[in-house]
């Protein structure tokens, strides 16, 4: 039987392949490349061979139907000397193993709990803020985000150590997006410069992490939060808990990955609120009916539809992860084109979002789009914010909560004017962060919820 043709894409350099086009602007570049040559394009980054996908129906039979035959994708083991084998690297049987016992800690009651964690840190960010203030929105979210995720999963304020957590993250994020764009990066073992302020910056982490893990081992007390419970998670088969090396690398990768993507979220979501007034006033108008002059609590994301229709649309054209890459283990046939195994495939959210098979004046910022159930009429894969698959991210139902409870917490008492003076740019690394930040004036507004009654009911 003759084998199955390779993918069509565009020619490159003999060496580089499509380095250059791909480092001047990842996200045009995908674009192109589904524009030009379909759902299925070939590509090559350097020595190494790529896959774009952007039909919905390949991303299941990747993410879903074959999945066994797909490992995670190169760039993501770039990670690996900061987030060892956290859920977001582990493979096989480990990985499953480990998925089983986090499983349960990020059920619905469970997560429903951190709700006041999450309202209360945001609304202590908020009475730092001063009427026509200029705010990086940006670097407020990732602040509240990583005080949120500090809080909920170790149960300690991240006080005197955000600045250092923060300045980990951007040498990790900044060594990991410098060996993705780079032909050649120097491996991990090499004595070099990068290398060594990499390996800096997570010895840092590590013994900030180590130094709670072993307090909390000496306590009998559960607190109640995500370090307790996963320090007493027991697998079924054998009773076995997790070591303190596999609890440093579920905690690291839920504490960066997590506080990481739903900041981003966030920030995106002013963004977009901010240029839309009508929904902004249409959003204060449904937070205010539901919530009233008192703060929101996790009783009420179910009644604020059009909150999570806002979020739901930001995740649309902002998806903080926005694109998710696989390896097959063995070679494979997909959309009618042969991939070698250790293809690189790449499945952007940021194309397949944006795609107007599949949704109507795409670049448009439209909540109610969702309404009337688009989601049950899409294809299942043509909107995928948090993955797919067995691989689903752990902590989707986390994110959404915060994201709603932030929302139904800041804007009865604020709103925002961008500055012109910085243009807002989407700037793809790890994860899609705005280049410049978010700068906005904030402004207090007139509403039943007040500064007054937002303290006396914390009192």
């Amino acid at each position: 039987m003759a084998r199955a043709p390779d993918p069509p894409g565009p020619p490159g350099h003999w060496l580089l392949g499509n380095l250059r086009e791909f480092r001047h602007d990842m996200l045009a570049f995908y674009e192109r490349m589904s524009r030009d040559y379909g759902d299925v394009v070939a590509y090559r980054l350097g020595p190494r061979k790529s896959v774009l996908l952007t039909h919905p129906d390949l991303i299941e039979q990747v993410l879903v139907t074959e999945n066994r035959n797909f490992i995670k994708h190169y760039a993501l083991r770039l990670l690996r000397p900061t987030l060892g084998d956290g859920l977001l690297l582990s493979e096989g049987e480990f990985w499953l193993r480990q998925r089983r016992l986090i499983q349960p800690v990020f059920n619905r009651q469970r997560v429903d709990s951190f709700a006041a964690i999450i309202v209360d840190h945001t609304r202590t960010m908020l009475d730092s803020w001063r009427p026509r203030e200029a705010r990086d929105l940006h670097a407020e979210m990732m602040k509240l985000a990583l005080g949120i995720v500090t809080k909920a999963l170790l149960d300690v304020d991240s006080g005197d150590n955000s600045d250092e957590v923060s300045r980990a993250a951007d040498v990790i994020l900044a060594d990991f997006n410098s060996r993705f764009k780079s032909a050649f990066p120097p491996p991990f073992w090499l004595p070099h410069p990068r290398n060594w302020r990499l390996k800096r910056q997570v010895r840092r982490l590590d013994a900030l992490l180590q130094r709670l893990i072993t307090q909390r081992r000496s306590e009998s007390e559960d607190r109640g939060d995500l370090l307790s419970l996963l320090m007493r998670a027991r697998d079924e088969s054998d009773n076995s808990g997790m070591t303190d090396r596999h609890l440093r690398d579920e905690i690291m990768t839920v504490y960066l990955a997590g506080h990481e993507t739903t900041a981003h979220a966030m920030a995106w979501t002013w963004y977009l609120l901010a240029t839309h007034p009508h929904v902004e006033a249409r959003l204060l108008a449904e937070i205010e009916s539901v919530v009233s002059d008192r703060l929101p609590t996790a009783a009420d994301v179910p009644r604020l539809v059009y909150a999570e229709q806002v979020v739901l649309e930001s995740l649309r054209l902002y998806p903080p992860a926005f694109v998710i890459g696989r390896e097959p283990l063995h070679d494979c046939t997909i959309g009618g084109y042969h991939v070698a195994a250790g293809t690189s495939i790449l499945m952007p959210q940021w194309v397949v979002h944006r795609d107007p098979r599949f949704f109507d004046r795409p670049g448009q910022f439209d909540p109610d789009r969702w309404n009337d159930g688009l989601m049950k009429r899409l294809p299942k894969y043509a909107y995928f914010p948090f993955g797919g698959g067995p691989r689903l991210c752990i902590g989707n139902s986390f994110a959404m909560l915060e994201a709603i409870l932030v929302l139904a917490t800041v804007l009865p008492r604020f709103r925002f004017e961008l500055s012109a003076d910085v243009p807002v740019v989407p700037w793809p690394t790890v994860t899609l962060r705005p280049r410049n930040g978010i700068h906005a004036v904030v402004h207090t507004r007139s509403s039943r919820v007040t500064a007054d009654n937002t303290a006396q009911q914390t009192a």
